[in-house]
């Protein structure tokens, strides 16, 4: 469904009269597909959440295509009803000015897409009632359901998740993770999930792509990739993992 190909971010760093690039994406290519979840695993700083940005289309290429469906965009505004995106704070992503109903009711007049904010409400499982509440009012967990809402309000195509549980707190990152993955199986949603976190990886996505200095250095399937890494860097972040038995 979305194909990146020979994606390339670079930046330009000035240091008084010194020029430096920075490549934070180098020639990336992958694929994301309809009822899937394709985890994008790597260190702090590795260029995950760039590509996430330069698909949902907040950063521009400096080479490179990004085709849906095999066409290239040509409308920003279609496109961006396609292919939407989950921010890790979800706090930040939201206007504290505005109630919940109206930061739902407003993706829904901008598409011009039927429906209402109790229902986009309901379908992350929370109260209709919440429509006049403010995101201050909210959990953690409550306010990235709202974004996850916020998401769903264009019946996108593709979901962008960019470590969507990493500011919340332990005990409910599970179910947000669970909802995303229902939510994928009922809207046959090709799903990005942007991680650090191996275990999660593994269990929700059924391919990993692991990122090392802007460029993907292994991919495969995720038991293959996890339990069986093949590049030293996968074996390095599988090491580093959190193990509660290891020094039992």
């Amino acid at each position: 469904m979305l194909a990146v190909d020979h994606v390339s971010k670079h930046f330009t760093i000035r240091d008084g009269r010194r020029r430096e690039v920075l490549k934070a994406v180098d020639d990336v290519s992958f694929e994301l597909r309809s009822g899937e979840t394709t985890a994008l695993v790597g260190e702090s700083g590795s260029g995950k959440s760039t590509i996430a940005r330069m698909l949902a289309r907040l950063a521009v290429p400096t080479s490179g295509e990004i085709r849906l469906d095999g066409a290239l965009v040509r409308s920003a505004r279609r496109y961006r009803k396609d292919v939407q995106m989950v921010f890790q704070d979800p706090f930040a992503s939201l206007n504290p000015a505005h109630t919940i109903g109206y930061c739902l009711t407003r993706p829904l007049r901008v598409h011009k897409m039927p429906g209402t904010a109790e229902e986009l409400l309901e379908r992350v499982n929370l109260p209709t009632a919440y429509v006049r509440k403010y995101p201050h009012e909210l959990s953690g967990g409550q306010r990235q359901r709202v974004a996850i809402a916020r998401a769903l309000a264009p019946r996108p195509r593709v979901l962008l998740a960019d470590e969507p549980v990493s500011m919340l707190d332990v005990s409910i990152r599970l179910e947000i993770l669970n909802l995303i993955d229902q939510l994928k199986r009922e809207e046959d949603l090709a799903v990005l999930y942007v991680t650090h976190d191996l275990a999660t990886a593994r269990h929700f996505a059924s391919t990993v792509l692991v990122m090392l200095r802007g460029r993907i250095v292994e991919r495969g399937e995720a038991d293959e990739v996890i339990l069986r890494p093949a590049h030293e860097y996968t074996r390095r972040l599988a090491a580093a993992a959190p193990d509660p038995y290891r020094n039992i």
